[in-house]
């Protein structure tokens, strides 16, 4: 039923406008208004906010077959966040009339839409829960994590990779440290053989050891749909 689901929302974006954007560049600002849903069909795209302060922070990120930004088209909420290319991307963008026209007649729909956001607002609210409590090498480590759960690829052990290209900033920027912070606590981690590979192609080596380090519950790790 859910890959039927995927399906036809595919389906009702293949009239979309077809849209690609280079690494690092903007698709959509938080002063702006939206012109349509996007459907993110290659690349990876972050939901962020520049603070008071001039720091960045990452909300949310994107892979492909996801949607955005599903607050304004389910909520009616105003966008507040920027939305960034991490690497080239292609979308289909469609007006929220149509998206909206569709939702309403079909609940199946409706239902794998709301099940996207509430995905996501549980990734969030489990990073903010590691801002609050925990230290910096808790909080980098909370990182990785979630990103092997959202991302990752297992071998059958206990190693992970994460299909995801995270520099030191992208991590500092979702965990609210600076970039040298991150830095010092992934090399404690190299140094510790829980990780390996370079910042764009991390591997978690032991995915239990790693959990244990930081104190978190064991958990399911890959198969967590996508936003």
């Amino acid at each position: 039923m859910e890959k039927q689901i995927v399906n036809r929302l595919h389906q009702l974006f293949s009239a979309g406008k077809p849209l690609e954007y280079g690494k690092n560049e903007v698709i959509l600002r938080a002063e702006d208004n939206p012109q349509g849903v996007y459907l993110l069909e290659s690349g990876y795209v972050r939901m962020c906010r520049v603070l008071e302060d001039g720091r960045e922070l990452t909300f949310n990120i994107f892979k492909p077959g996801s949607f955005f930004p599903m607050m304004w088209v389910i909520g009616n909420i105003s966008n507040n966040y920027d939305f960034h290319t991490m690497s080239p991307v292609k979308l289909k963008r469609l007006s929220k009339e149509k998206v909206l026209e569709l939702v309403k007649s079909d609940p199946d729909i409706f239902m794998d839409l709301m099940k996207r956001v509430l995905i996501g607002l549980d990734g969030i609210l489990t990073n903010i829960e590691y801002l609050l409590s925990g230290s910096a090498y808790k909080r980098v480590i909370s990182v990785l994590l979630l990103s092997a759960k959202r991302f990752g690829e297992g071998d059958g052990q206990n190693k992970i990779k994460i299909n995801l290209p995270l520099t030191h900033q992208d991590i500092a920027n979702i965990c609210g440290l600076t970039r040298e912070t991150v830095s010092l606590e992934i090399a404690a981690l190299y140094r510790k053989k829980l990780i390996s590979g370079k910042s764009s192609t991390l591997t978690i080596l032991d995915i239990v050891r790693i959990e244990e380090e930081a104190g978190i519950y064991k958990d399911e790790v890959i198969g967590t749909p996508a936003l």
